[in-house]
């Protein structure tokens, strides 16, 4: 809100008794709906705090940073720490404009670079090669996470500040929207929508390489993969949020739980870089929890089979159901 004027008392008694303009950003706006937005706010601020706080228990680095140039800034240096390599500003420029920043690529290019060509060709100043790799798909904890809070973007649809961000070696890849307890969850969906369509790919666009959203009133927590389809209902529907569960398909739905297990560093990045399924349609879609639970058990079934060499006995086969 734009404050109005305030004025001591002995000044408001000479105004007493002349006519006075209504202030038009506060007309109807009584006293009790003021404390109730006030209360809203600071009750989601409350659960966002302790949501980073649990994430920074876990080995993720919080990062005080809104603005644009220094989430680049940020980009380059955890770059440059993953691939070993210093660029020199040149070399960096090409590189942002040119691969990671393209402006004739959007949200389908972007995520076919982490989930399919994760490996980037830098052309050096020298005139030679080198690959930059964006996400390690073989060493998974090769990759730095981050997180940042209240990130604000000016150059889209509309002003917009980001309730909490992970970023993956720099790149902002998982988008957490947070709603007061109490509040429908919907509306941190709905809340995403607007950003998709408003503000994800203002400025350099680089939150367009988001690659899941998470929303949560803190009693209710769900997951959805990025996915645009603007023909017919898809995954980025609401329909298509999904809950988190455990190995035993137990639903995993108060946030604090969610947190220690879906965003444990381990889980994340397995579900970036291996769980996630890039279709023909440009859709990005997570496996659930029960896809992911078997396949992780055939793939333990394989390795048991070739350590012990039991290929082709009934002790080296299984099945899943």
């Amino acid at each position: 809100l734009e404050q109005p004027a305030v004025f001591r008392m002995e000044e408001y008694e000479k105004l007493r008794g002349r006519l006075q303009p209504v202030y038009p950003l506060s007309e109807g706006l009584t006293t009790k709906m003021l404390q109730k937005a006030i209360r809203q706010a600071l009750d989601e601020a409350e659960l966002e705090k302790e949501f980073i706080r649990l994430l920074c228990e876990q080995g993720y680095t919080y990062l005080p940073l809104h603005t644009e140039d220094e989430l680049i800034a940020n980009l380059r240096s955890q770059l440059e720490e993953l691939n070993h390599y210093h660029f020199s500003d040149t070399e960096w420029r090409q590189f942002f404009s040119d691969v990671i920043a393209n402006p004739n690529e959007h949200i389908p290019e972007k995520t076919r670079k982490i989930q399919e060509d994760n490996v980037q060709v830098l052309h050096r100043d020298d005139g030679s090669s080198k690959n930059i790799t964006l996400i390690d798909k073989k060493n998974i904890h090769n990759n730095r996470l981050q997180v940042l809070h209240q990130y604000e973007e000016t150059a889209g649809g509309h002003d917009t500040r980001y309730d909490v961000t992970v970023l993956v070696n720099g790149l902002p890849l998982v988008h957490i929207e947070l709603k007061r307890r109490g509040v429908a969850i919907r509306e941190a969906f709905n809340q995403i929508k607007r950003y998709q369509r408003d503000s994800f790919w203002a400025s350099s666009g680089l939150f367009e390489y988001v690659q899941i959203f998470v929303i949560s009133n803190g009693t209710h927590t769900k997951e959805q993969g990025e996915g645009r389809n603007k023909t017919k209902k898809t995954s980025n529907s609401f329909e298509f949020t999904s809950f988190w569960a455990d190995g035993n398909n137990k639903v995993i739905a108060d946030l604090v739980d969610f947190t220690k297990t879906f965003f444990a560093k381990h889980t994340l990045l397995s579900i970036l870089t291996r769980y996630c399924v890039f279709t023909s349609e440009n859709l990005l879609l997570v496996m659930r929890p029960y896809q992911i639970t078997a396949t992780e058990r055939i793939l333990n079934r394989i390795e048991i089979a070739n350590n012990y060499k039991n290929f082709g006995s009934i002790a080296g086969g299984g099945y899943i159901w």
